[in-house]
């Protein structure tokens, strides 16, 4: 697996995974209107990155199905922290449970964007117009969900921290 490889099988998971996260959170809190809403329509965009991450895969000798071998993918393709719940910590509020989510969304966009970062280099040194219109084209959008998590966590963490 070469290096163009490597990171399209690692955002093509770390897509697939937002996707999921983000449709748990739509349904956990489809009570909160915005919440819902939005996280369902930002998953459509993780969705078709997954699709769109595929179809490179396959045009550059992979498939997104590869694991990647040890050695520096072992740092890459490292999870973001464990969420409250899987650290024994209290999820039984919701709002600390909302928080609590969009902190995990948040580090996942983060992961997604770094990806996405270094496959639009590595598609520069390596002349891949195609993958650096992907990149160019799906970046934007992982960028946008992480404003929306951090947004998120700026508006609800005074009021449910500050009643804890």
């Amino acid at each position: 697996m070469n290096g163009i490889q490597l990171v399209l099988s690692i955002l093509h998971r770390g897509e697939q995974h937002m996707a999921k996260e983000l449709a748990v959170v739509a349904d956990r809190h489809r009570t909160d209107h915005e919440i819902h809403h939005v996280a369902t329509d930002i998953a459509a965009w993780s969705r078709e990155h997954v699709q769109r991450l595929a179809e490179a895969s396959s045009r550059h000798g992979g498939a997104e199905s590869d694991s990647p071998h040890n050695g520096l993918s072992a740092g890459l393709l490292r999870k973001p922290q464990a969420g409250l719940s899987e650290q024994g910590g209290p999820r039984s509020d919701p709002p600390l449970l909302l928080l609590d989510d969009l902190h995990d969304l948040h580090l996942a966009a983060t992961h997604n964007s770094l990806h996405w970062e270094m496959l639009a280099q590595v598609a520069q040194a390596a002349k891949a117009a195609d993958l650096l219109t992907l990149a160019s084209s799906c970046h934007p959008r992982t960028l946008r969900q992480m404003h929306w998590t951090n947004t998120m966590i700026k508006t609800l963490s005074p009021q449910t921290l500050s009643s804890l």
